[in-house]
Formats: structure tokens, C-alpha cells, sequence
């Protein structure tokens, strides 16, 4: 990224990893982490702040423990960016107990499997989640649309939406009432791009 606390990214659905997969290994780029499964915890006060402000406190488990802070993102050409911090924590459940602690709570946890490249200084993440493949790259604006080019993913079907927001598109779409998007909530749904309003990139 450009700036080291500044996180400048776009989402893309796509109906096929593999084949996103495939061309990154014949761009040659680097894998950074392989399949991985992440267990993300959404905090908030109990006057919904931060949710009514787009900001986010999150705790990530996967391969370690992180805990990561966002303001408000700003929409740049289909991007999203915004001021990030994080750090990696020691231990998850201590962690959630001091966040916990100090007065928040947390309104919604997600689950990915995801697999990391490294192309053109930029991080390209493949996630599958229970709602749906996307492709995530993270990097300066000026190399993300060369990188998707090169990925074979159409701009104009970005989306600039969260998980959590397209969570909650799903279920508005289909009426569920779960708080969370975990694989055991939808193991047995099949959740379209009508579902999420969105268009396949690929």
C-alpha cells in the first residue's frame, strides 16, 4: 500500500476462483499465505456507533491473532479506501475479554477461507465465503485496475460493499434471521448474485 496505514482496495464476485487462481500462477505471482480459514469478531458499543459511521473494530483469527481498527472509507473509482490500523495480538479469547471490557460487543462474526498472492506490489486475497467467491486486491489506486486487467475481472462489476453489508443483503433477499455469516448457517443455501445484487466479474 501506499501509505502504511492506509488501506485502498476493491471487491470483485466471481462465479470461479480457479480460474482466477490459475492466471495468477501464470503471472508468476508470489502466494503469501495458502488456504487458510479466518474467524473474524465485529465489535461495537451498544449505541451502534461505529456501525452508523462505517467504521470497524474487528479481531481476525487465522494463522495468528489480529486486531484491527478502520474509519469510514471514501469510494475512489470503485475502490474503497481508508485509514487501517492493526496489530497481531497474542491471544484471541484475552483479546475479546479486553475489548469486551471496555464496554464493547460483538454483533457479528464471519468466516472465510482465504488464499493470498503477491502481483505487482499489490496483495490479491481469493475468498471463499459462505455467500459466495470474491477476489480481493489491496494496493495503491493506481495499480488496481491494471492488476484486475491482468486478472481478467471486469471494473465495472466491482463491488463496494462489506462482507457484513452483503451479509445483510442475503438476508433481506432470502429472509433469514441469523446474526452471523458462518458456513454452518448456510451449508445447505445456495446464494445467488441476485441474492447479494451483484454482477460476476469474470
Amino acid at each position: 500500500m501506499s501509505d502504511s496505514n492506509q488501506e485502498t482496495e476493491v471487491k470483485f464476485y466471481v462465479s470461479s476462483l480457479t480460474e482466477v487462481e490459475m492466471r495468477l500462477y501464470s503471472l508468476e505471482a508470489h502466494l503469501i499465505q495458502s488456504r487458510v480459514l479466518e474467524v473474524n469478531l465485529r465489535f461495537d458499543n451498544p449505541n451502534g456507533d461505529f456501525q452508523r459511521q462505517g467504521r470497524v473494530l474487528r479481531l481476525r483469527r487465522d494463522e495468528e491473532v489480529r486486531l484491527t481498527y478502520k474509519d469510514g472509507s471514501r469510494l475512489l473509482d470503485g475502490a474503497l479506501s481508508r485509514r487501517e490500523i492493526e496489530f497481531a495480538v497474542s491471544d484471541f479469547d484475552l483479546a475479546k475479554q479486553f475489548i469486551e471490557a471496555l464496554g464493547y460487543k460483538v454483533i457479528f462474526v464471519y468466516e472465510k477461507f482465504r488464499t493470498t498472492f503477491e502481483l505487482d506490489r499489490a496483495h490479491i486475497m481469493l475468498d471463499e465465503t459462505p455467500i459466495g467467491n470474491f477476489v480481493e486486491i489491496e494496493g495503491a489506486l493506481e495499480t488496481l485496475k491494471p492488476i484486475a486487467a491482468k486478472l481478467g475481472l471486469n471494473w465495472d462489476a466491482a463491488v463496494p460493499a462489506s462482507y457484513h453489508a452483503l451479509f445483510k443483503r442475503v438476508c433481506e433477499a432470502r429472509r433469514l434471521e441469523f446474526r452471523d455469516l458462518s458456513f454452518e448457517n448456510f451449508k445447505n443455501k445456495k446464494i445467488l448474485p441476485t441474492d447479494l445484487k451483484v454482477l460476476p466479474a469474470d
